[in-house]
């Protein structure tokens, strides 16, 4: 059995054998895995490094159960996705593995929430419910334990006042929110922020014509006066984000990585040890913490992967669905 409290506690150099365990592991416990794999010629005796690993297609999550047998799933996140678009569901069997992986990596990231008042602007999750993404944000405001931390549904004149009134106290302020709500509000509420962070989570539900990452980052930049905009990149299929302080350069937490594959060919696959300059592909994520699912996942974004690990989302395969937690990205 993996033992998943030395998940978060993983050196660099572990990463790949901790990713072949938790492979062989998910073969023999998760049956929808282990049918794919053996579809895919990819059973444990066949895989000897990460690139061989077979990555299941996120698309099952819409119409799989990807756990273990028997097991019972306390909470059941699913994907935003437009009017009519099957969503797909995360069958989440310990909750408190997510809330382990996502304040960690917040902390590597900003350090503690107590750090912080934290503000969500979600209107559109919160109005959905069943949202990772809302859960994640909630505890982070709980733990900010600041008086005014707490969601904004469309209440834009109160977000406007505890943000003039943080900046005048010189209180460190986290604005997390969706981007086409971030766009609505600084239109209204021009401003100069100085100790606000302003992290967008993409995703314009249809409400706004969709722009580039650059465009909503200059238009926010303006808006704010701020240097940088930050960016989370995660989803329902995961229990772990990656995060930008700058430009869309996103990196991850120590217990997750993003590969690249090639369009053509699913078994073409690339991580950062193979890579002596970018390189543009699929994105391929291993994220460990799904330990009770599938750590493996083949995504539809298009990428560019940086020999330092960081990454880029460049756009969307062709014909794919459109996430909620994702912009609509040009080159």
């Amino acid at each position: 059995m993996v033992k998943i409290t030395g998940i978060f506690d993983i050196k660099e150099e572990e990463f790949n054998s901790l990713a072949l365990e938790i492979f062989r592991y998910q073969y023999n416990q998760i049956p929808v895995y282990r049918e794919f794999a053996d579809l895919t010629g990819r059973p444990p005796k066949k895989v000897q490094n990460i690139n061989t690993i077979p990555f299941l297609p996120v698309g099952f999550f819409k119409t799989k159960k990807i756990t273990a047998p028997r097991q019972k799933a306390p909470v059941v996140f699913e994907s935003s996705g437009t009017t009519g678009m099957e969503v797909s569901r995360h069958f989440v069997t310990d909750p408190g593995l997510y809330k382990k992986s996502f304040l960690s990596s917040f902390q590597q990231f900003y350090g503690t929430p107590s750090s912080y008042c934290i503000l969500g602007l979600l209107p559109s999750y919160l109005e959905r419910g069943a949202s990772s993404l809302v859960y994640m944000v909630d505890e982070l405001i709980r733990q900010s334990n600041h008086a005014k931390s707490g969601f904004y549904l469309y209440n834009y004149d109160e977000l406007f006042r505890v943000l003039l009134a943080n900046e005048e106290n010189q209180q460190p302020t986290l604005l997390i929110g969706v981007t086409y709500a971030l766009l609505d509000f600084f239109e209204l509420y021009k401003m100069n922020l100085q100790y606000t962070t302003l992290v967008e989570t993409g995703g314009m539900k249809g409400r706004r014509m969709e722009l580039t990452r650059k465009e909503v980052h200059t238009n926010l930049k303006q808006a704010t006066g701020l240097s940088c905009i930050h960016s989370e990149y995660g989803m329902t299929e995961l229990l772990s984000q990656a995060w930008a302080a700058c430009d869309g350069v996103f990196r991850c937490p120590l217990w997750m990585k993003v590969g690249i594959r090639a369009e053509d060919d699913p078994f073409d696959v690339k991580f950062q040890d193979s890579l002596i300059k970018p390189s543009n592909g699929v994105v391929n994520i291993i994220d460990l913490a799904n330990i009770n699912s599938c750590s493996f996942l083949a995504i539809d974004d298009l990428a560019q992967l940086n020999p330092d690990g960081s990454f880029e989302i460049l756009g969307r395969l062709d014909h794919a669905d459109i996430r909620g937690c994702s912009l609509l990205y040009t080159t």
